[in-house]
């Protein structure tokens, strides 16, 4: 038996994180979810947050994310979509 075909070892939705997180250096993925599909691609919408504005600093539900440990944390697997890749999330 051969390999029949070639699948990557993460989510489409961890990878569109990723891509984003890159495009978009300044700011922080918080998470995404599923929009749409066809035949051939995926939709996810990316919710990001910018962790320098002042708004988010003083923000007391969001400026969690303005932390050191929080930084690039896309990368680290600490999205949902993350989480779930690892095995993580029940």
């Amino acid at each position: 038996m051969g390999v029949h075909k070639i699948t990557p070892g993460k989510s489409l939705q961890r990878i569109a994180e990723e891509r984003t997180a890159r495009k978009y250096p300044n700011m922080e993925v918080l998470n995404s979810y599923w929009v749409a599909e066809d035949g051939k691609r995926k939709w996810y919408e990316i919710i990001l947050v910018e962790p320098a504005n002042p708004e988010i600093k003083s923000d007391k539900t969001l400026n969690w994310i303005c932390g050191p440990s929080h930084k690039r944390r896309v990368f680290r697997g600490k999205t949902s979509a993350g989480q779930k890749g690892k095995g993580l999330m029940r």
